[in-house]
């Protein structure tokens, strides 16, 4: 069970909660942005799970100038120095295939014992399978998907043709919309053994003022019941 998390509030509910690994962000309300060290480090200290760092300096697209790509490689170089168990990345081309060399650059970066997940720019590929053929053949170890829908349930049916062509090679990895109401539906249905959630709820307002955006935490009891549910089915 990885939980996506943007805070240290959110990463502590949801390490004690049952997550079994996180994906540590910022700006989770546009998909998700690359976090602070600062942030990453105050996480690291208190949690005892691994942390997946995503790396995306923009919202937006994923098709990304040299300069970008730079600045995300020297991300992750500071990340790993700091004891980043892995790294959620992806890039495409404007025609809407998997970028090759970015993602070869990237990985590089990384380096060969980190664990890497391809995220969900694969939703937005033209050819979803064999974009999974090359993220295969890059040598990430998972790649995280809705199945190209706006929710898990709604991407089943490639979810699961996905999860019949990866079987054995790399995980695949659904997110996007997963609860407590699809998941034990969800596992059967495709067979994977990882899951991706949010867990989130509003978080209660500490001002009454001028609101800036809603800020979203994770919900202890969310968590506690996708866990109970992958216990159930014997996956975690």
């Amino acid at each position: 069970l990885e939980v996506c998390v943007d805070s240290v509030a959110s990463a502590l509910t949801a390490a004690e909660s049952g997550a079994t690994r996180l994906e540590l962000c910022a700006g989770l309300a546009v998909g998700g942005l690359t976090p602070s060290l600062g942030t990453f480090l105050a996480v690291r200290q208190r949690v005892p799970v691994p942390i997946m760092v995503l790396v995306r300096p923009r919202a937006g697209d994923f098709c990304y100038a040299a300069e970008e790509v730079e600045a995300m490689a020297a991300d992750i170089a500071l990340f790993r120095q700091n004891g980043a168990h892995g790294f959620v990345i992806g890039a495409l081309t404007r025609e809407g295939d998997v970028d090759v060399a970015t993602c070869q650059h990237l990985l590089a970066a990384a380096g060969p014992q980190a664990d890497t997940t391809f995220h969900r720019a694969f939703d937005v590929v033209r050819n979803p399978e064999a974009a999974l053929e090359r993220v295969i053949e890059l040598g990430f170890r998972r790649v995280l998907t809705s199945g190209q829908a706006a929710s898990v349930e709604l991407g089943l049916d490639l979810l699961c043709r996905l999860a019949a062509q990866a079987k054995g090679r790399i995980q695949l990895m659904p997110g996007g919309g997963v609860s407590e109401s699809n998941l034990a539906h969800l596992l059967h249905a495709t067979g994977v053994r990882a899951v991706h959630a949010s867990a989130s709820e509003p978080a209660p307002a500490a001002m009454s003022a001028l609101s800036f955006g809603e800020h979203r935490v994770c919900s202890a009891a969310r968590v506690r019941a996708l866990s109970v549910i992958i216990r159930s089915q014997g996956q975690l």
